[in-house]
């Protein structure tokens, strides 16, 4: 029933409207008069009869979050993902027949309420009393809901503000953060089944009250002398993939003592076979009874890495609670013997992660009381992460039946419509964990990591875009990212480092990755309507960095957390001099961006300004050169005293173009020669290979793809954030091999805006044979290579309209459209 809106639903009327009433809907938001203070779970209710079948436009959004549900059945979830000047809504075709309806939204807000209120529950493990209990990447403004028809005659019988709308507030919720290395994925569920009233989706129960009709929805686009609510936008992305997750592997079933299983090992010599049974016969379908004063777990592994909605159907078991945990993996550590010290206990080992043995199972999740009824189903709000499931259950006086466990995966519908194969098995064989990886990081935004933050960070988002670029043809998700960074601008030029996030934070780094972002953007998809709506972002980051140069013409350390990668030695991933003094790391990032600022520019059609970009550029580089680069090394240091080196400034050196013939060749020797650089790790390598590809080095490409396989040895199902122990086992930054696959192996990249020209130059390496095919904004790029000796033969076929050049061998091919053999 959820549409792609296509037409804006309200503007042959809006065009109509003095300018103080431009854009303004006239259904309303709505509210709940007795809800009292955040957090707070709602129902909102439209019992309405239809004289004759029709199919009835909506348009739907919520503050915070919401469920639609139409004659009972969940027909969406949203809104999608924005800040309070893009706040989205869903469409939707309501399919109806003549007679009685109902029409329910569940809406939740979380808000940034602190969780020792009534109702929070003290026993919870891993508890923290401080933040908020919202998501830190969830903005909001007014908690309510708001439902618009298309302008016509169902307007006043379903809008908000224009019909009678009822609401309840729903009883039984609670929410409880947990404190788990940096956890931002906000509160977690805590559901009474005897106080929750299971009727209210039906539109059934009692408390239902008229609801209270706040401010009018305004179109984002257009909406004029407003207070500052609920800019509305029609939601960018289509529908999210959702698809039942069945089974999973009992690891371990065991009687426990107490609730507190966190410090309870796994030990073979507990494992109770004929629970492991029973638990086992419960995921396949069967049903499973818990007898009367009963403590138990069983350890699920799932057959991969998931984002998932989960729930638990049950009967009777009155006084009784189910705890569902999520965990990337098992960990080493021994527990802290205080129970104040394991209240905050962040452990960091967790060996390979397929096995459990001997480990400890620390994870978060939601916690469901029965309330002794028949068939009751308890399910979670949000979504959660990982590999491992813990599920506890304890029993009262009564038993209690387990019916079933519900999983459904929820992720952004990235598939990979590319192809790549090789004489190399070892490449295929780490395919699926990066794919997986970037899977897993893609939703209603890009997120950082899928389980601790869930939050668009630019550095990161940067290198998912071009993973996306190089295996799909939707480019709407990476549009969304390039707006959204656009739209966290500061005062200062600066974006903001991970949006939309309820807690501003200023990684000025990445407002130069953005920069480049949106470069990508422009060359691998989008052209010159994008660029132009991004160049004045583009010139207040240029500008902010240019206006903090010293007298010597050096960028001083910005303000802001200076992160480039989380090389060990680096305190906080900050270079040397990073913070207070000139990293040589950051003013050449700067000088990379710079180029291309300047081409942005000129796509833009500002030649003067991409000029003066470029003069900026190269007298940079001048100053850095003539006061890092080191002779006897043959490389750049990292700080003025040639006391640091590192293996990330020589990358970005290279790859701004300004470094001289002489000290290129210098850098190409000793780059993968010298043992005493600071070596990129799992995030910074991807420039890394960027040189490596610029320097006919793919060879050392293969050799530093050792860290994939590894991880794929120790038993990981996604890439990792950094070097052990790493907090994240998914990080979609990990994926990006994936991206040179096509990129660098088979060298597959535009060489204009808007991908209108090709350039293909592979670099096989080893490799014998290499094949693949990759999406193109006008249909697909095919090419097949196979190598003897220094002989390349094999074809290459571009889209219609297409052209290009294939670069071998320091020969150049020309590339019309449609099939060429060489």
């Amino acid at each position: 029933m959820r549409i792609p809106l296509t037409d804006d639903p309200f503007i042959a009327r809006t065009l109509k409207q003095p300018f103080w009433l431009k854009g303004t809907w006239r259904s309303h938001w709505i509210g709940c008069r007795s809800a009292g203070e955040t957090p707070f779970v709602l129902a909102f209710r439209r019992v309405f009869t239809m004289k004759k079948k029709a199919t009835v436009r909506v348009h739907v959004s919520a503050d915070e979050r919401y469920e639609l549900f139409l004659d009972g059945q969940r027909i969406g979830r949203g809104p999608e993902r924005g800040d309070t000047n893009h706040w989205y809504y869903e469409s939707y075709a309501l399919p109806l027949s003549a007679g009685e309806h109902v029409l329910v939204a569940r809406v939740w807000a979380l808000g940034d309420a602190h969780p020792d209120q009534p109702g929070d529950k003290p026993e919870h493990l891993g508890s923290s009393v401080i933040g908020a209990l919202a998501p830190t990447s969830q903005m909001g403004s007014r908690p309510g809901f708001i439902l618009a028809p298309d302008a016509g005659p169902h307007e006043k019988l379903l809008g908000t503000g224009q019909s009678a709308w009822d609401v309840k507030k729903l009883d039984g919720y609670a929410f409880v953060r947990f404190h788990l290395g940096a956890q931002l994925t906000g509160a977690k569920l805590d559901l009474d089944g005897a106080r929750y009233d299971a009727r209210a989706i039906h539109g059934g129960g009692d408390g239902w009250e008229p609801a209270q009709t706040l401010h009018p929805g305004v179109d984002g686009a257009r909406g004029n002398d407003r207070t500052p609510l609920h800019q509305l936008l029609p939601a960018q992305l289509p529908p999210l993939h959702h698809a039942p997750i069945k089974g999973g592997t009992v690891r371990h079933a065991a009687e426990v003592s107490a609730p507190d299983t966190r410090a309870v090992a796994v030990r073979a010599k507990d494992h109770d076979r004929r629970q492991a049974a029973e638990w086992s016969r419960w995921l396949k379908g069967g049903r499973l009874t818990i007898p009367p004063h009963t403590r138990r777990r069983a350890i699920v592994e799932l057959d991969d890495y998931y984002c998932a909605y989960h729930g638990v159907e049950t009967s009777g078991g009155a006084g009784a609670r189910v705890r569902v945990h999520w965990a990337e993996a098992l960990f080493e550590d021994a527990p802290p013997k205080d129970q104040a010290e394991l209240e905050r206990w962040c452990p960091r080992w967790k060996g390979r992660r397929g096995e459990v043995d001997g480990k400890h199972f620390v994870g978060m999740g939601d916690t469901f009381r029965p309330g002794g009824g028949a068939r009751q189903v308890l399910e979670s709000l949000w979504w959660h992460a990982g590999r491992y499931l813990e599920i506890f259950v304890e029993t009262a006086a009564e038993p209690l039946t387990l019916h079933r466990l519900r999983l459904t995966e929820t992720r952004y519908p990235l598939e990979a419509d590319a192809r790549f194969e090789s004489s190399d098995a070892k490449l295929r064989a780490i395919e699926p964990m990066m794919l997986r990886a970037i899977q897993m990081s893609a939703h209603e935004t890009f997120v950082d990591c899928p389980y601790y933050e869930q939050l668009m960070y630019a550095g990161d988002t940067r290198l998912e875009c071009l993973i996306s670029y190089a295996l799909s043809p939707d480019a709407r998700l990476p549009q969304k990212a390039v707006r959204l960074f656009e739209a966290s601008r500061l005062t200062s030029g600066l974006t903001q480092s991970r949006y939309p996030c309820r807690v501003r934070q200023v990684i000025p780094t990445f407002s130069l990755w953005w920069i480049a972002m949106v470069r990508d953007a422009a060359y691998w998809r989008d052209g010159v309507p994008l660029v132009r709506a991004m160049l004045p972002g583009v010139r207040g980051v240029i500008d902010c960095f240019a206006a903090i140069r010293r007298k010597d013409g050096l960028v001083a350390g910005p303000n802001g957390w200076n992160y480039m990668d989380w090389v060990p030695a680096w305190k906080d991933g900050i270079p040397p001099d990073g913070e207070y003094g000139a990293s040589g790391l950051i003013n050449w990032l700067f000088v990379l961006n710079l180029g291309y600022a300047a081409d942005l520019e000129e796509i833009g059609g500002e030649r003067a300004l991409a000029v003066r970009n470029r003069r900026l550029r190269d007298d940079l580089a001048r100053v850095l050169l003539a006061r890092y680069w080191n002779a006897k090394r043959g490389l750049l240091a990292d700080d003025l005293k040639h006391a640091h080196f590192s293996e990330h400034t020589q990358c970005l050196a290279l790859l701004s173009g300004c470094v001289d013939a002489e000290k290129k060749a210098a850098i190409a020797k000793n780059l993968f020669a010298d043992k005493d650089l600071a070596r990129t790790t799992i995030f910074f390598t991807h420039y890394l290979f960027e040189a490596c590809r610029l320097l006919g080095r793919m060879d050392v490409f293969h050799r530093r793809l050792g860290l994939w396989h590894e991880l794929k040895k120790l038993g990981f199902k996604t890439t990792f954030e950094c070097p052990e122990p790493s907090r994240s086992d998914c990080h979609g930054w990990g994926a990006h091999p994936l991206f040179h696959y096509y990129a660098s192996i088979l060298g597959i990249r535009p060489a204009a805006p808007g991908f209108a020209k090709v350039e293909i130059a592979p670099q096989l390496a080893h490799l014998t044979r290499a094949a693949g095919r990759m999406p193109h904004p006008r249909g697909e790029i095919a090419v097949a290579f196979r190598r003897k000796g220094r002989t390349l033969t094999g074809h290459v076929t571009l889209p219609k309209g297409v052209a290009g050049v294939l670069k071998v061998n320091g020969e150049a091919v020309t590339l019309k459209d449609g099939k060429t053999v060489f």
